[in-house]
């Protein structure tokens, strides 16, 4: 069954109006990032958005239809924050492999990327977030948006954390894959206030599309670095996640 296609309306914000789209440069989340006592709501249907706008603060509750229909979660906590996208990913997985990442600083933006000759997708994404969060100060408060609900999952859901206080064991007898950056990151993640949120790939997502191009033109440059942390998989570990 496809999706109820969303409408936002902003009531208090850079553009106030109704927005067909959350991201892009003509989107909803465009027009309330960063501006203080933002004033939005999603609804399921163009009626019901008009309906709100027309009263924004009469308080009274959603219709039923659109009580459950809402914006993502992150842009509620994006104020006074540093907004920051990653993508990572690599040719073959194992291949030649890169990351892209955008940080947007009060609407300051400023890009990062880097390619590697043999690496995994999954590295990538943490190298990703590992190299935004380096660019960062100690202290700062950041909201990272990522594609990968592997790295999300990790961070959000203490699984991270839980590995590296069993001795980055995955379970009693599987060693965590990638300890030494999800080390790197937990370590950066504690000297900075980070919140991690997951963005559907290749949706159309205006920054998460531009990290997926610095991504794939850094994996394709001539001139890239050894992933020193990589190794391989062992072959009886890949063919059972191969369910061989």
């Amino acid at each position: 069954m496809g999706k109820t296609k969303k409408v936002y309306a902003v009531a208090r914000g850079a553009r106030p109006g109704i927005y067909s789209d959350w991201f892009g440069p003509e989107g909803a989340e465009r027009q309330v990032r960063g501006f203080a006592g933002a004033l939005y709501r999603g609804f399921a249907s163009l009626t019901e958005a008009k309906q709100w706008l027309d009263n924004p603060g009469a308080g009274r509750p959603a219709p039923a239809a659109a009580k459950n229909v809402n914006p993502p979660a992150a842009p509620f906590a994006t104020a006074g924050k540093i907004v920051v996208y990653t993508d990572g990913g690599c040719r073959g997985n194992p291949g030649p492999g890169g990351y892209g990442v955008l940080i947007d600083e009060g609407g300051k933006r400023r890009e990062l990327a880097r390619g590697y000759r043999l690496t995994t997708n999954n590295r990538m994404e943490l190298m990703a977030c590992i190299a935004a969060l380096r660019a960062l100060q100690p202290g700062a408060e950041v909201i990272l948006h990522s594609d990968s609900r592997y790295v999300v999952n990790g961070i959000e859901k203490g699984w991270a954390r839980k590995w590296r206080a069993n001795g980055w064991m995955r379970t009693k007898t599987e060693p965590a894959q990638n300890s030494d950056l999800w080390e790197e990151l937990l370590g950066l993640c504690e000297k900075r206030q980070v919140r991690f949120f997951w963005v559907h790939g290749h949706a159309g997502q205006a920054e998460n599309e531009r990290c997926d191009q610095l991504a794939t033109t850094a994996a394709q440059g001539p001139d890239l670095l050894e992933d020193r942390g990589y190794r391989p998989v062992p072959a009886v570990a890949a063919n059972r996640a191969k369910g061989a």
